[in-house]
């Protein structure tokens, strides 16, 4: 149950991606990001390291976002600080959910296998 709290974040972030991929037609991503959670059932090392890196990717694609609707609301003259506290803090707790893998409970789940 404690692990299952600890990946909350994780999965979430993966569903937000998977919405904005839709959102942007790009389908194959999203399907990708709805079925990336259920790696979470391995228990190896590599797992964790992939969502890590998966999750600050994430966050990226966040902060481009955020950079280019502002651009856009900015030339068009429409109010853009409400977008960039929204999606600054997607883009936050996404990176974020990162760390959850550095907790003890998450770093003996997914430990080096032998």
């Amino acid at each position: 149950m404690k692990n299952l709290l600890r990946l909350l974040p994780v999965i979430f972030s993966a569903l937000l991606m998977s919405a904005h991929f839709s959102y942007v037609n790009m389908d194959n991503l999203a399907i990708v990001c709805l079925i990336l959670p259920f790696l979470l059932f391995i228990r190896q090392q590599w797992v964790a390291r992939v969502f890590q890196v998966l999750l600050i990717i994430g966050s990226l694609v966040w902060i481009e976002r955020l950079w280019s609707l502002a651009q856009i609301r900015q030339d068009q003259g429409e109010p853009w600080i409400r977008l960039i506290i929204i999606l600054g803090a997607v883009a936050l707790f996404t990176g974020l959910s990162a760390l959850m893998f550095q907790s003890r409970s998450l770093k003996e789940r997914y430990r080096k296998s032998n």
